[in-house]
Parts: structure tokens; C-alpha cells; sequence
């Protein structure tokens, strides 16, 4: 049973760089053609893609967050990370890190961790 965990700050100020970790037990995140996704849900919206990092390291992210968006990934820990820079309180969601194995659709997430951007 693959298992996703979100950890970081539930508070972030505006201009500052939002930053969460993932940490997956139940099988690893270097498994082939797995890829490992961000997504949120900002209040009374959908859900909403942010990016992945795939099996071999590599990255995609959304074309309207690509320019303040960074996922990188600690192999020896089972874990991978957001960075979100310069956010706003448009930025205010709920996190959630979530598994493709390769099919386009998500079959396990994490519990979400909400992020609240606010001076």
C-alpha cells in the first residue's frame, strides 16, 4: 500500500516561497514510468495541476505556474518537494502530493495540507 504524506508550513507571508515535502512509503519514488504530481484546490475552485517529477528525475510543470514552480526530489529519503516562489494569497490551497503510474490518472494522494498565504 503506497502511502503520501505532505509536510511544511501551514502559513506563508506574502512575496515568500512556499515549500513542501512528500514523503512516500510504500514504494519508491525512482519506480519506473511513475511520476510523482503537486496539486491543489484553492477554495470554490477545482483542482488544480501544479507539475510532477517523473521516475528518472525529470520535471513538467503547468504553463501559468512554470515561472515561480520547482519540484526536486531526495531519493535517499523517499521524497519530493515543492517550491513555490513569490506567492500571493491567490496561492491559497490545499496541497496535495499524488502518484500517476504512468496511466494519466492519480491512484493514490496524500491527506492535502492547507497553505495559507497571509501577512
Amino acid at each position: 500500500q503506497v502511502q503520501l504524506q505532505e509536510s511544511g508550513p501551514g502559513l506563508v507571508k506574502p512575496s515568500q516561497t512556499l515549500s513542501l515535502t512528500c514523503t512516500v512509503s510504500g514504494g519508491s519514488i525512482t519506480t519506473a514510468y511513475h511520476y510523482w504530481s503537486w496539486i491543489r484546490q484553492s477554495p470554490g475552485k477545482g483542482l488544480e495541476w501544479i507539475g510532477h517529477i517523473r521516475y528518472s528525475g525529470s520535471t513538467l510543470y503547468s504553463p501559468s505556474l512554470q515561472s515561480r514552480t520547482s519540484i526536486s526530489r531526495d531519493t535517499s529519503k523517499n521524497q519530493f518537494t515543492l517550491q513555490l516562489t513569490s506567492v500571493t494569497p491567490e496561492d491559497t490551497a490545499v496541497y496535495y502530493c499524488a502518484r500517476d503510474p504512468g496511466s494519466s490518472a492519480v491512484d493514490y494522494w496524500g491527506q492535502g495540507t492547507q497553505v495559507t498565504v497571509s501577512s
